[in-house]
């Protein structure tokens, strides 16, 4: 009895360390507005994001240049930062009235991810997993392996 008990409190420990190790953690999102591409600042600044920012948004617009000229060029720009996951949500419904890619449109398109660094590349389709549920996948098999030795340890017969 007292050994499920302690497994149990085994187990209960390593999820609350887990969750408290996960709640502390801030997310760092690499950072830039309205570049002409991905490089150099947008790859080079990075943000740690604030407590309830729990995602990265990257977002390119295909647009006329902000300033007049003769053959109104249309250019890309590049944006990234910490966002909170409404508002990303928000931005994927908003990517579906938007993102037609049609080279004569004004275009907007953004894409989210939840890991460290996750929005190095713009890919507006990435996903990536969150270190925190990493980290609970760790943490259960770790728990389940250090199960599986104590029982195997308690029925060995001693020499």
């Amino acid at each position: 009895m007292t050994h499920k008990l302690s497994q149990s409190i085994c187990m209960v420990a390593t999820v609350v360390l887990l969750s408290l190790v996960t709640s502390t953690s801030q997310l760092e999102c690499y950072v830039c507005q309205n570049q002409p591409d991905n490089k150099n600042k947008c790859v080079e600044t990075v943000k740690t994001c604030d407590f309830n920012q729990d995602q990265c948004l990257s977002e390119v617009r295909w647009r006329s240049t902000p300033y007049w000229s003769q053959t109104d060029q249309k250019q890309y720009f590049i944006s990234k930062r910490c966002a909170t996951r409404l508002e990303c949500e928000e931005a994927s419904e908003d990517r579906n009235r938007k993102c037609d890619r049609i080279w004569y449109n004004d275009w907007n398109c953004t894409s989210c991810c939840g890991g460290d660094k996750c929005n190095h590349f713009v890919t507006l389709a990435g996903y990536s997993l969150n270190p925190s549920e990493l980290l609970v996948l760790i943490g259960t098999l770790l728990t389940t392996i250090y199960a599986t030795y104590q029982r195997e340890a308690r029925d060995l017969p001693l020499a």
